[in-house]
């Protein structure tokens, strides 16, 4: 696999903007919710001042550190989706890129037996979909850039990998997607699947942790 200062995408590669989106989403929810767990801890302040109007109550003290706990959530929540805001998928005849900020990598077609996308239901009438895309040798689990998307389970057609990389796609997104893989690489087009609902899953986030630690100096 490449490293990821390899050369730029080429210039009439398809861009799918993946992180602005939840941005625009996800930023002002964590914006509120930060802004609640101010007035909490404004409250806060103004009970152990011993300033505030009324009584103490242990339904108020409850209230107040509930809002505290949102404020909390909204730092959580708002981290990771103000550092992925400018993340992009480009799509070209070399293969699929993934840029995280300053850095990229490119999964390459020549590298892949195949390439799928899979959904599962979210919610009631909601749809999450996936690219799957398995290599026809090994992959760096532990790529500084691609290392989220790498997945070890099951295929579901004999003769594919276990790790294989998988890229999660929003019900917008997923048809421009699918659109520029098939006009590149219609050969390795395997078709799409329903999978149970969550398939997505999560990344090897304490495996990649321990691995990456043990080859610190």
């Amino acid at each position: 696999m490449s490293s990821p200062y390899t050369p730029s995408p080429a210039p009439n590669a398809t861009v799918i903007r993946i992180g602005r989106r939840s941005a625009m989403t996800g930023l002002p929810c964590s914006l509120v919710l930060m802004a609640i767990g101010a007035f909490g801890i404004f409250g806060a302040v103004l009970v152990a001042t011993e300033q505030q109007k009324g009584e103490s109550t242990v339904s108020g003290f409850v209230g107040l550190a509930f809002m505290v706990a949102l404020g909390v959530l909204g730092v959580i929540l708002f981290v990771p989706f103000w550092a992925n805001r400018r993340n992009r998928i480009l799509i070209d005849h070399t293969g699929l890129w993934l840029e995280k900020g300053d850095l990229r990598n490119v999964i390459p077609w020549h590298g892949l037996a195949g390439i799928a996308l899979h959904w599962s239901e979210f919610g009631r009438k909601g749809k999450i979909y996936s690219l799957e895309l398995y290599p026809n040798g090994p992959i760096d689990r532990d790529d500084p850039v691609l290392w989220g998307l790498v997945r070890d389970e099951d295929p579901l057609h004999p003769g594919l990998p276990r790790l294989h990389h998988r890229v999660p796609l929003t019900a917008p997104n997923q048809q421009p997607v699918v659109d520029a893989v098939r006009s590149h690489v219609p050969q390795l087009w395997l078709g799409e699947t329903q999978r149970p609902t969550g398939h997505v899953g999560r990344p090897d986030v304490r495996g990649h942790r321990q691995r990456t630690r043990s080859r610190t100096p």
